[in-house]
Formats: structure tokens, C-alpha cells, sequence
């Protein structure tokens, strides 16, 4: 008997503070409802809080992140500032006549300036930059959660290393969904969440930046090849003209999913029951 497919779900937003996590929550008890097996990742790791939505605690973590940093041999680099120039994250600095600085919390790992040096000047070691947490919420829920060291610019190998993680995770335990639940915005974390992705969910509420940075989204999406749903929260507020004129200009008919205000979901979401909550 073959497998079933497991279908690979992104919940992002290119706004904050729109209802993504809480949206992604109410999804997941959907799926429980269904009797389906559920492996859900914050992949915000810089501020992942779903855990806290649904009354958990990241207690000992399940493994250490760590990626290749730049370490300069000193006595073999000749200042010839070949990976200055090469640095695209602008993570290293040069002074006139001197040695290169690397600077770790601006560096993406991408191994651009060791492979380029002409000297072979540059070796690399491992610093740890994340961790990740396993949460078992019963028999056909998992939350796993991605956490960045603090002062990280670049954190999009951490989400790299957190979505394959998750996605051995999910094949071994045999889940039927695995949904991400992206950070806010379109940057390298965003766009590693999202990638290979059977669909997207995006997030967004009846406001001037809500509108605006749903176009935003979309555009992202669309370059992605990403079929997506438009998901309205607090849909009885706001003016709902500025999210279908933005669903327009993007070739999608309709608005999948309208979520009303709710005093019942804001004191589930406030006291962290939002797995009691069904819509």
C-alpha cells in the first residue's frame, strides 16, 4: 500500500498582526476535527508564538541549529579584499591595509567568501544560531517550533534547517498536513517558508496596509508559483472594496475564507484555548 501524500500548507501574510497564527490554530483544529494528522512549524523564529496560542512551553529543545562561519587565517590572507567585494550580505569590513572582519550577526553562511578566496585564507567553524522544539499535543498533533539566536540578521538558514527537520518529522510520523506558519513580511525567511509549498494561505484584514501589503504577498506568491487562498479576518470591520479590488488586479475571483470579529475568539486567543475554538 503506498503512503498518502502529505499536502505541505503555508499560512503567511505580508502584514503583522493580521490573525496569521491564529488563522493557522484554527485551521489545524479543523483538520483535527477531521480525524487528520497534523504537524504544524512556526517558522518564525525570531518570535514564534504559537505555542503560546494553544498552552504549551518550550522546555528542552529537540536539536541545536549551527551553520559554517567565515574564520580568518591571518597569516595566509594577503588583504587583497576579493571577498569584501564578493560579500553580498556586506558582512564583511576591510579598513584600508588591513585584515578583513566578519561580521557574524550580519552573515547568511553562504560560504561565498572561502570558496572565493584566492589564498585560501578563509576556514570555516560552526557556531550554534538556533534551536528547534518538538511539542506533542496528543496522538494527531505536533507543534514544532523554530528559534533564532537573538541579534541574528539573517535568518533564513535557520528556517532552511527547521522546514526540513519538520518535513522528515512529518513523513515519519505519516501526517496527513504539515502547515507552516510563516513570519510577517517577504524576506529570505518568508520566502524559505514558503518554497515548494502546495498552497498558501494569505492572511489579511480590511485596511489601507492590510490591502497594501497583501498586494505585496501576492506578488511574492505569484513569482513563487504558489496557488493561494485570501483569508479575511475581522471581516465585519474595515472596508472590504480595498481587498477585492487588490484580489482584481491579481486574477483571483473571491475571498476563500472571512473570519468575523469575535469576543469568544479574542478571550480564547488571550488565554491560549484557541484549539477550543471552531469555525
Amino acid at each position: 500500500m503506498s503512503k498518502k501524500k502529505l499536502q505541505k500548507i503555508a499560512i503567511t501574510g505580508g502584514k503583522g498582526g493580521t490573525g496569521k497564527s491564529t488563522f493557522t490554530v484554527l485551521l489545524t483544529n479543523k483538520y483535527l476535527n477531521q480525524n487528520k494528522k497534523i504537524v504544524l512549524v512556526d517558522a518564525d523564529v525570531e518570535c514564534p508564538n504559537d505555542y503560546l496560542l494553544i498552552k504549551q512551553k518550550l522546555n528542552k529543545p529537540q536539536k541545536n541549529i549551527y551553520a559554517d562561519f567565515p574564520l580568518l587565517n591571518k597569516q595566509k590572507c594577503t588583504k587583497c579584499g576579493v571577498c569584501v567585494k564578493a560579500c553580498r550580505s556586506n558582512a564583511i569590513f576591510q579598513a584600508t591595509e588591513q585584515l578583513p572582519v566578519f561580521l557574524e550577526e550580519l552573515c547568511s553562511a553562504c560560504g561565498t567568501c572561502w570558496t572565493i578566496c584566492p589564498e585560501k585564507a578563509i576556514k570555516t567553524k560552526k557556531i550554534k544560531t538556533g534551536q528547534i522544539f518538538i511539542n506533542k499535543i496528543n496522538q494527531n498533533f505536533y507543534l514544532i517550533t523554530g528559534l533564532a539566536k537573538a541579534g541574528l540578521d539573517e535568518t533564513g538558514p535557520i528556517v532552511t534547517q527547521l522546514k526540513n527537520f519538520a518535513l522528515a518529522f512529518a513523513k515519519k510520523h505519516n501526517a496527513d498536513y504539515i502547515l507552516f506558519d510563516t513570519a510577517a513580511g517577504t524576506h529570505c525567511p518568508v520566502i524559505q517558508a514558503l518554497l515548494d509549498t502546495d498552497r498558501a494561505y494569505a492572511v489579511t484584514e480590511a485596511t489601507p496596509m492590510g490591502a497594501y501589503d497583501l498586494n505585496i504577498i501576492l506578488n511574492l506568491l505569484k513569482k513563487l508559483k504558489i496557488k493561494t487562498k485570501i483569508v479575511l479576518n475581522q471581516a465585519d470591520y474595515g472596508n472590504k472594496k480595498l481587498i477585492t479590488n487588490i484580489l482584481k488586479e491579481n486574477n483571483i475571483k473571491k475571498i476563500d475564507q472571512e473570519i468575523p470579529y469575535s469576543k469568544k475568539i479574542v478571550k480564547a486567543y488571550s488565554n491560549g484555548e484557541l484549539l477550543n475554538i471552531n469555525i
